[in-house]
């Protein structure tokens, strides 16, 4: 097996801020390297950044396999992998680039989805269908609710297409559906863990520990409101002393306060306890102390939501709202209590929409707005904390089976054969499958025009194969060295003539003028592209001068 990744280093960095997508990305890095592919080739900017990719894939597995390096810059070179994976939705783009610089059926493209709230990505989305995309082509959804929206996206998309320009005509890529995984090993603590994590958080034998884990944000992860409430309702009715603690990183010292004032006025039989997210040790000591997981997501940027898979996969029962990707993972009365939650039905959130649209409101506020309006059902969460909270065997028996649930379902190593699986599904259809609409050959994307092309008007004259140019008389074969490295010039240096291809160019016109196709004609090997960007540009810098065209 082999297959090339997209590489950037924010995909697979959990180091900064704690985001799901980046967990995610490195759990399937990981995944990927474990499953230890004959080789995999890392799609990427530059050299440095393959670099980088090198260190990260030896820091992760002591064995890993060949890596090797395809630039941004030659997707053609992909074929030789036979399928790039990219770890967004963004599959439009990378379909654009291999119809200008490679062919349809070299290689397939597979992405996956992550949050679907943002307008970048529902963009992203909804433009698939004006990709030159392919039915050996995928984009993974993540959930069953990610692919209601994704698809819900395209058709109504496909509908304006059709009612406004007459389309007929749509191939869109696969849209199977593969959850994300945990690494299970990762959330065993032995009870000498167990012991040593409560007593470092003073928790008593007879004290409840519910631990909630990620993003510290009521705007755009979960409103604690409901989770106090139900908590404060569990320690009143049981008499249990009920320990909260919070893991995770919140984005301001103001929010921060914000949860503890707010614990203490809705919850104050609840004894409040925050780790910072950024602490391994509270890592595992939030882990192995806790008793019970809660996480009453309420928010649309969530469409999966890792936490209570690492919560099963730690043996805990779970309680959580019955939201998003939760639907997919968590059985209801089986591995934990799954709380119905409501909103307001299709229409009323117009206002929130339009406001977005027209950046009254920024994301933040625009997912925060949203979820003011998404109830979880605090008397359902209050009666499964109850639950729990009193008895012990009913979370020693939830929790195993939400441990057997992950490692049968959800742990990358069955996760990520799916993606083999998949993988080799779309290339038997790259083989196979008839092309159903006609290819474009090296079409460039509409609103990515070369800008010689776009803008041609512009000039007097553009340059062609009969332009004559000479050298300027008085300037020195230096001349082109020494203005290159100006600081008008040098921030173009990626892109400037090559300082061989200039010095052939002006010894071929150091005794007379020549028209391009007598230079191109001296110089068979020299790029024709080149040559003309050469020419422009030595003409810019003064060096050489452009003759009168006769007539």
């Amino acid at each position: 097996m082999q297959f090339a990744l997209t590489y950037a280093p924010n995909v697979f960095d959990t180091r900064g801020k704690l985001m799901g997508r980046q967990s995610a990305g490195l759990g399937f890095l990981r995944a990927a390297l474990e499953a230890q592919p004959e080789r995999i080739w890392c799609y990427a900017l530059n050299r440095q950044s393959a670099e980088l990719f090198g260190r990260d894939a030896q820091a992760l597995s002591s064995t890993p396999p060949e890596l090797r390096f395809i630039p941004w810059s030659e997707p053609a070179k992909l074929a030789q992998a036979g399928l790039l994976y990219r770890a967004d939705p963004g599959i439009g783009d990378d379909a654009w680039r291999r119809q200008q610089m490679a062919a349809p059926r070299s290689y397939s493209l597979c992405g996956v989805t992550h949050t679907l709230s943002s307008q970048g990505a529902m963009t992203t989305l909804a433009n698939l269908p004006l990709a030159p995309l392919y039915s050996w082509d995928a984009l993974i959804c993540t959930s069953t609710v990610a692919r209601d929206v994704t698809r819900a996206l395209l058709e109504t998309q496909i509908e304006h297409l059709r009612a406004r320009l007459g389309a007929t005509r749509f191939t869109l890529p696969q849209l199977p559906m593969i959850p994300l995984g945990v690494h299970g090993a990762d959330f065993v603590f032995s009870a000498d863990q167990r012991t040593a994590a409560r007593a470092a958080l003073q928790l008593g034998p007879d004290d409840v520990a519910a631990l909630f884990v990620g993003r510290l944000s009521f705007h755009a992860k979960a409103h604690p409101m409901p989770m106090f409430l139900g908590l404060e309702q569990a320690a009143q009715r049981t008499g249990k002393p009920i320990s909260l603690i919070l893991f995770g990183q919140a984005p301001s010292e103001a929010v921060a306060s914000a949860f503890e004032s707010e614990a203490r006025r809705f919850a104050p039989s609840v004894r409040l306890l925050r780790l910072d997210g950024a602490d391994d040790l509270n890592r595992e000591r939030a882990w192995a102390a806790a008793d019970l997981f809660t996480s009453l997501s309420d928010n649309i940027q969530e469409t999966f939501g890792l936490t209570p898979l690492e919560a099963m996969a730690a043996g805990l029962p779970v309680v959580v709202s019955d939201w998003d990707g939760y639907k997919d993972t968590v059985r209801d009365g089986v591995d934990g209590f799954r709380v119905a939650t409501h909103m307001p039905p299709p229409g009323a959130g117009a206002i929130l929409a339009d406001r977005f649209d027209q950046h009254v409101d920024n994301y933040d506020v625009y997912v925060g707005s949203v979820s003011q309006f998404v109830a979880v059902d605090v008397e359902a969460a209050a009666d499964a904390y109850e639950k729990l909270v009193a008895d012990p065997e009913l979370r020693r028996r939830m929790g195993a089976a939400g441990r057997r649930r992950v490692a049968e379902l959800f742990d990358w190593r069955v996760v990520f054969r799916r993606y083999q699986a998949l993988w080799e599904e779309l290339a038997e259809r790259r083989r196979a499958d008839p092309n159903t609409t006609p290819e474009l050959a090296n079409a460039r994307r509409p609103d990515r025009p070369d800008p010689f092309a776009l803008f041609r008007t512009y000039p007097t004259r553009a340059l062609s194969w009969t332009s004559r140019v000479r050298l300027r008389p008085g300037i020195e074969p230096s001349a082109a060295g020494d203005r290159r490295v100006l600081a008008s010039v040098n921030y173009s240096a990626p892109v400037l003539p090559p300082e061989a291809l200039v010095a052939q160019i002006l010894a071929t016109l150091e005794n007379e003028a020549a028209n391009l196709s007598a230079i191109a004609a001296a110089h068979p090997d020299m790029p024709r592209t080149q040559l003309f960007l050469a020419i422009a540009w030595l003409l810019k810098m003064g060096i050489v001068t452009l003759e009168p065209e006769k007539g």
